[in-house]
């Protein structure tokens, strides 16, 4: 099948938007932080937003109430700094704004699979984890491919 380019791939936005999923594709994300920021908009006005940051390497997502209430029920508490390290599925869909339907991004209403086994202290790859790190042999990047790694764990993880 022939990849399609979406034009408002070209624009280059910071954020990430429904055109940034290939079609039919979810996209399954890790919350970094969570919190309130200036975001200029196309026209460009500038407004305070909530967005998130993910641990993988993708562009922010601007979290309309939608999205965080869903955030919320997923993981049972509406307090931001609780969702840090918690995954979230991403997808494309649409809804009315203004009588008119536009394309949006939708937070799936179910906790992914989390498929990789967890990295702690006490499992039997943590110091090796952390020595190849310090000695500049491995990135968190890297290592998050083969394991899930909270947050509390990357701190300590990257600690010399």
């Amino acid at each position: 099948m022939e990849q399609k380019t979406h034009w408002k791939r070209l624009i280059n936005p910071d954020y990430l938007g429904a055109h940034s999923l290939d079609p039919g594709k979810d996209l399954t994300l890790t919350i970094k932080t969570v919190g309130r920021q200036m975001v200029k908009g196309e026209g460009g006005k500038s407004d305070e937003c909530t967005v998130a940051h993910f641990v993988e390497n993708v562009k922010p997502m601007i979290l309309n109430r939608t999205n965080c209430k869903t955030i919320s029920k997923l993981y049972l508490t509406p307090y931001i700094e609780d969702w840090a390290g918690k995954k979230i599925t991403v997808f494309a869909t649409t809804t009315k704004v203004a009588g008119d339907e536009v394309e949006c991004l939708r937070i799936r209403p179910a906790v992914p699979e989390n498929k990789l086994p967890e990295l702690t202290p006490v499992s039997p790859k943590w110091d090796g984890a952390k020595k190849a790190i310090i000695d500049g042999t491995a990135t968190v990047e890297g290592i998050r491919k083969h394991y899930t790694l909270s947050t509390e764990n990357e701190k300590l993880l990257t600690v010399k």
